[in-house]
């Protein structure tokens, strides 16, 4: 004869389930998304403009607000589709935008490829920036053939590969590091 549970762990388990069934799934604000991105003919060659949306997670803001730098990685790859062989890959390009908050001026600094730096107040500021980069030259004019359709590929995130080694380790297990976009994909025209 089986004994019936207390009574208090009835409402635990009910308490539980409920919490349970009514809690946002976790990926939900995770992870970055392209909203926008086209790539525009200039004099010295092709920029790539793009628009992702993101927040940061608790775990990755409570990291940058304790001095810990980290990288995010934007990769940009045309190819050129060719029926009798593998598609032709033209270009490969790639933009690494620091973010790094320092502690004794309680600013935000944000590098774009090691070169180009601002400062801002808060973390939002900081964030927009590598929320809507500006446009940066992906390839020179002679890198595509004009009238050719390419197929163009995006994608942001997380490079966990710049981070000190103890952060690496850390990373690995840890959920909230992996904080980045799928490949979006769109076709262009080259002018």
């Amino acid at each position: 004869m089986t004994r019936p549970l207390p009574q208090f762990i009835k409402y635990w388990l009910l308490a539980l389930l409920l919490a349970l069934s009514f809690s946002p799934p976790s990926f939900a604000s995770d992870g970055v998304e392209l909203s926008q991105a086209h790539i525009e003919a200039s004099d010295d060659g092709y920029r790539l403009s793009a628009t992702f949306s993101f927040d940061l997670n608790r775990g990755l803001e409570d990291v940058v607000n304790r001095g810990v730098t980290l990288y995010f990685t934007t990769d940009v790859e045309l190819t050129r589709p060719r029926w009798y062989w593998f598609d032709e890959k033209a270009i490969t390009a790639t933009q690494t935008i620091r973010l790094q908050y320092n502690v004794i001026t309680r600013r935000y600094n944000v590098a774009i490829n090691g070169s180009l730096q601002q400062s801002f107040s808060t973390l939002d500021e900081a964030l927009s920036l590598i929320r809507r980069p500006s446009r940066w030259l992906i390839a020179d004019k002679s890198a595509l053939k004009q009238g050719e359709v390419y197929r163009v590929a995006v994608r942001m995130g997380l490079d966990l590969g710049l981070l000190s080694k103890p952060f690496q380790v850390n990373a690995l297990n840890n959920s909230d590091w992996r904080f980045s976009s799928d490949w979006k994909s769109f076709n262009y025209k080259a002018e």
